[in-house]
């Protein structure tokens, strides 16, 4: 066994950086700094415009008419009436013209306008505007704040509250740093004469009140999501543990009733060849085929049962029943005492899976029906094969009248099942009485060409 050793680069090849262990500070700075790279400077541009509220939430549920249609834009309209009321106080000074007054009006007013569509965006162009409307604004260094003019000062809270509603906590706290680090520039720029005129305090203050209010609805918002997806998940897990009881209770009303009777049929007509001193050839075929099909019904019954009592049950390998055994269902009906015809009109071939069950299911159910309801009757089974899909026609004759057999009851679940089978298929289904009497049942299910599917 050959040992290989690796020799770490030495510290002049370029790489060696790449092996030394980062310490938990430098990497909660380099978090930092690419939280603050994604959140406030790849994001500056990002184009998120602010989408009307619901109408059946909040105070719009207790209006009627156009009022409750209005009511969607509410933020939209709070939100210019802040952005008016900062232009107002940025423009009400008898000290500066009046276009002046325009100026720094319209730069209070544009920020806040502009969360609405690109909040990042917003909170830098507030930190421009600052900058462009203080020497506009100016006046008495000695006689007003700085850096933050009234108008200004109102501007840049509104867009720190509204950007906050509109992002994360963690980007409100990097614009909060940021406009501490800004009035920092500007008081290193204005010098130690202009300390004590500066509003920087006041402005991180009121900030950090109305951030807070915000962080604190952002918490209790996402909890009320959390609740609340939560609650759906329990109630989706009430439902289904729900389900999963009824059909625990299905499935054993079924095993205890029908799969019990049908033992008892099978073992029965096993045994019943013995009990007659020399049967004839007839009798004995007779019961062996009772036998087969009541095993062959407990099979299916199982693998039903399987399915209603497990919920990730998978179905066996075995191959469904089409068309091409068909002949084999017929021969075991005509045992019972059925006569029964098939006929078959056009060029055969192999349908989907899902057809050629479907279409064995609802002949099989069909003639099912006729032994049940009309013993001793006669049956034919016609089968279609046309361009667009494949036609099936069951019908049978009246019962006979000198027939000893009496016809068994039913509730319907038969025609229900097929027609839940080409329903299924997007077919189409008839089923009613004949003219002589007797029962047909009509179906039609729609088999797309192969061109049709690659197009």
């Amino acid at each position: 066994m050959t040992e290989t050793h690796t020799t770490p680069p030495q510290a002049g090849s370029g790489g060696y950086d790449a092996y030394q262990p980062r310490s938990p500070e430098f990497r909660a700075a380099v978090d930092a700094l690419r939280g603050l790279r994604h959140d406030l400077i790849s994001d500056a541009f990002a184009y998120r415009p602010l989408p009307p509220r619901s109408a059946g939430k909040g105070l719009s549920r207790l209006l009627t008419g156009r009022l409750r249609e209005y009511a969607v834009w509410a933020p939209h309209a709070l939100i210019t009436a802040a952005g008016l009321i900062a232009m107002l106080i940025g423009s009400d000074n008898s000290g500066r013209g009046a276009t002046t007054n325009l100026v720094v009006g319209l730069l209070a007013l544009v920020p806040i306008l502009l969360t609405m569509v690109r909040p990042v965006m917003a909170f830098w162009l507030s930190l421009a505007a600052t900058a462009v409307a203080y020497p506009m604004g100016f006046v008495n260094s000695w006689q007003q704040d700085w850096p933050w003019l009234p108008g200004g000062f109102a501007c840049h809270l509104v867009v720190l509250t509204v950007v906050a509603l509109r992002t994360r906590p963690r980007t409100a706290a990097w614009m909060w740093l940021l406009t501490g680090a800004y009035g920092l520039i500007w008081q290193a720029a204005l010098g130690s004469g202009h300390y004590y005129r500066s509003n920087t305090v006041e402005m991180l203050f009121v900030s950090a009140l109305s951030l807070l209010v915000v962080s604190v609805w952002h918490i209790r918002r996402s909890a009320e999501q959390t609740v609340t997806a939560q609650q759906t998940v329990t109630e989706h897990e009430r439902s289904r543990r729900t389900l999963l009881e009824e059909r625990t209770t299905i499935a054993r009303e079924l095993h205890d009733v029908v799969a019990h009777h049908m033992s008892v049929v099978a073992i029965q007509a096993e045994a019943a060849p013995y009990r007659v001193e020399n049967p004839p050839p007839e009798l004995e075929k007779a019961f062996a085929t009772i036998r087969e099909n009541a095993v062959a019904a407990l099979t299916e019954l199982r693998r039903v049962l399987g399915v209603v009592r497990a919920e990730d049950y998978e179905a066996p390998d075995a191959p469904q029943p089409t068309l091409a055994e068909l002949d084999a269902l017929l021969d075991n009906v005509r045992g019972a005492g059925l006569s029964v015809d098939k006929t078959v009109t056009g060029a055969v071939r192999q349908l989907p899976q899902g057809v050629e069950l479907s279409a064995y299911r609802i002949v099989q159910e069909a003639l099912s029906n006729t032994l049940r309801h009309a013993p001793g009757a006669s049956a034919r089974v016609e089968i279609g094969y046309v361009l667009g899909g494949l036609g099936l026609r069951i019908v049978n004759g009246p019962r006979p009248e000198l027939s000893l057999l009496k016809p068994s009851p039913g509730a319907g679940h038969g025609i229900t099942g097929m027609r839940e089978r080409v329903s299924m298929l997007n077919g189409e289904m008839t089923a009613g009485a004949t003219d002589e009497g007797g029962y047909e049942v009509t179906v039609f299910l729609p088999v797309p060409l192969k061109d049709e599917d690659d197009a």
